[in-house]
């Protein structure tokens, strides 16, 4: 049995500070306003099976199983089960792979499934698991910050600043170009505020008027975490990733409506083909996406470049390069309403929001085929192969 994507929405991603747009909105509203969304363009979120989310920070405001905190704050039905899932960055995709795995196997007729990450609230590393300082584990798979492992990935794989910033300037331009674009924003929704106003109804991370002058003025970000880490590091790093060429952090989500073909009233949006997850070298840290692409596509069958449209997570500029470099891909057809080095980061909503905006450009281009990747800290990717249903 087939899993098919009915219909996947995302808000607009807010800066995670206090004066952001969705920082005076709790995650579980966040997800309220996503089902509520979907009960509107589908008519079956209500009966679904489950709904499972995806969310990294797990304490605080989003501790005590955000899934089943929705659950309730959205009205949805007591018998729909709930789990949170943390897998890093690529939750929110996990979520959606689990929820097509229960449908093909019959275990469920309808899932909602996605993720939450409202990092105002719950910062990076909130959770202060001991791994992030054990130095009890092996030096190879202690944890290492993920910006670090970007700095020296650049530094193994000879990119250069020129080619992060370019990159990071394309991010830029089809991030400020996509606003103009009903087709490509059809599945954002407007967040709308405790009084019934508008909150947000855009991205609000885009750094306007950004240029090529101006990224290369930028200094490296990401110098003064290493003396903490130089054993795991073991040597010098040529600091590259400036500002721009990480993600901002921020707060937003995504959701969708996973089922059979004919489970729900009306006709899906894409069919998914393939899906995989991946681990990988904790050091090398972001390149498991490459992996769980690679194995997706096998699993299709297909060919990277016989995909219509490729939403490719900007995990930091230096995976963007090497996916551009190294795969046989035209880059206008990836990520063309811009990526995460200028929308922003919600580490647990980040995989569903991908899926939500791949929908919304295989639409815009009258594509067929679709790809989703996505990497996250210490080796860990997922990736993901869908038909949109013309």
């Amino acid at each position: 049995m087939s899993a098919y994507v009915h219909d996947a929405l995302r808000t607009p991603r807010g800066k995670a500070r206090p004066d952001g747009g969705l920082a005076k909105l709790p995650p579980q509203e966040l997800v309220r306003q996503l089902a509520d969304g979907l009960e509107a363009r589908t008519g079956n979120v209500k009966s679904a099976d489950a709904l499972m989310l995806g969310c990294v920070g797990q304490v605080g405001a989003q501790g005590g199983n955000i899934a089943l905190i929705a659950k309730l704050h959205a009205g949805l039905r007591d018998e729909m089960a709930s789990w949170t899932i943390n897998n890093y960055c690529v939750s929110g995709l996990t979520a959606i792979g689990q929820a097509s795995g229960m449908i093909a196997a019959g275990l469920a007729s309808r899932v909602l499934a996605g993720g939450v990450e409202c990092m105002s609230r719950v910062p990076f590393m909130a959770d202060k698991a001991s791994y992030y300082n054990d130095a009890s584990f092996p030096t190879r798979t202690r944890y290492l910050p993920v910006a670090l492992a970007a700095d020296r990935l650049a530094q193994t794989e000879r990119i250069t600043r020129a080619e992060m910033d370019q990159v990071a300037l394309r991010s830029q331009g089809q991030a400020a170009a996509a606003e103009t674009s009903p087709t490509l924003l059809k599945s954002r929704i407007t967040v709308k505020a405790a009084d019934g106003s508008v909150a947000l109804a855009r991205e609000e991370c885009p750094r306007a008027n950004t240029t090529s002058e101006s990224l290369a003025g930028l200094a490296p970000a990401f110098a003064a975490l290493a003396p903490n880490y130089a054993d795991i590091l073991g040597g010098a790093i040529d600091h590259r990733h400036t500002v721009a060429h990480a993600p901002p952090i921020a707060d937003g989500a995504g959701l969708a409506l996973i089922g059979g073909k004919n489970d729900s009233d009306k006709a899906p949006r894409a069919r998914i083909v393939a899906y995989a997850e991946s681990g990988g070298d904790p050091q090398t840290s972001l390149l498991a996406g490459f992996r769980a692409m690679d194995l997706t596509l096998t699993r299709a069958g297909m060919a990277l470049a016989a995909m219509d449209r490729v939403e490719f997570m900007e995990a930091f500029a230096v995976v963007m390069v090497k996916f551009l470099r190294e795969r046989p891909i035209d880059p206008d057809r990836v990520n063309v309403g811009g990526g995460h080095l200028a929308k922003g980061h919600p580490m647990g909503g980040t995989g569903a929001i991908l899926l939500s905006s791949l929908l919304d450009a295989l639409d815009d281009a009258d594509g067929q085929f679709g790809l989703v990747v996505a990497s996250g800290a210490s080796g860990v990717g997922a990736a993901m192969v869908v038909e949109r249903l013309r």
